[in-house]
């Protein structure tokens, strides 16, 4: 678990954060299963990596606001952009493959600043921004077009999500982003709708969560996808019907762990009819050239 007020990792079983002192989100137990932890607000602590530091403003819809050095730069989403000094020099990042990241409605512009000076961003939408600092070689993957901005010495990739049924069933999306620190520590922000809650993965532990509602993973958490038969019975076939009439999606995502798993608690679903099967979050194919040129993502 890390302190929601200075992202500072914590101890199994500790009561206090060792960074800051803040007290320690304590999960709620029934029987062995913890259940997840939620994010109690937007970073409250200036985050620093480098000659750079980052602050989290706002409530409803919160904004970073950056105070670039000279040496460290930060990429980010286009369409993101609030306000930056004249100084502050902007360019794009060059992403491998980008071709098929394109034809999967992956982000194909990447946004540069480069300092000194002062730059914010914000997606636009209620939500939390979380704050993770990633160590030399720790790599989390992040569902797509929820990461907010991520320091120069943090990679930046994507895979493809394998299995037929997580490409034809999830609506989770055919690539994943895959973001790694190199040999410095790196800092990753993201954007959850509403709000963000963590679950701890022990090994061999699963949890499964509605397509639409996971935000990002330690690169160690696999992710399958199950029908709501697989999912702990779901009541056979009236289990289906019930799901079907009420809404809610037929496929869910399954989590093993070991490792963290970020949730949302707005998935972020169109306004439908009575009855009708909800989504359960976008699929990347289709309406490319559309959310190209869009001017908010």
């Amino acid at each position: 678990m890390t302190c929601p007020s200075c992202q500072t990792p914590i101890p199994d079983a500790s009561r206090f954060c060792p960074g800051c002192g803040a007290p320690a989100p304590q999960p709620v137990a029934v029987g062995n299963y913890a259940e997840p932890v939620g994010e109690s607000d937007n970073p409250k602590e200036v985050l620093r990596v480098g000659d750079t530091t980052v602050r989290v403003e706002g409530e409803l819809v919160p904004v970073v606001d950056i105070e670039l050095g000279a040496q460290t730069s930060v990429y980010f989403e286009h369409h993101i952009l609030l306000w930056k000094q004249p100084q502050v020099r902007l360019g794009f990042m060059g992403l491998q493959n980008a071709g098929k990241r394109f034809f999967a409605g992956l982000q194909i512009f990447i946004s540069t600043a480069q300092g000194p000076g002062n730059i914010a961003m914000s997606r636009e939408a209620p939500g939390q921004v979380v704050a993770l600092k990633l160590r030399p070689g720790e790599m989390v993957d992040v569902r797509e077009h929820q990461f907010l901005m991520a320091t120069n010495n943090v990679g930046y990739d994507f895979y493809w999500q394998t299995g037929l049924a997580n490409v034809f069933f999830s609506r989770t999306g055919l690539f994943i982003d895959r973001f790694a620190a190199s040999t410095d520590e790196g800092l990753l922000l993201l954007h959850g709708y509403g709000n963000v809650f963590e679950k701890q993965l022990g090994p061999g532990e699963q949890l499964d969560v509605e397509p639409g509602a996971w935000l990002w993973k330690d690169a160690s958490v696999r992710m399958d996808t199950v029908t709501v038969l697989q999912s702990g019975g779901g009541g056979g076939f009236m289990g289906a019907l019930g799901a079907l009439v009420g809404g809610a999606s037929l496929m869910m995502n399954r989590f093993t762990g070991p490792g963290r798993l970020g949730l949302q608690s707005m998935t972020y679903h169109a306004p439908q009819a009575e009855g009708a099967q909800q989504a359960g979050g976008s699929s990347n194919v289709g309406g490319v050239l559309g959310g190209l040129f869009n001017q908010r993502q």
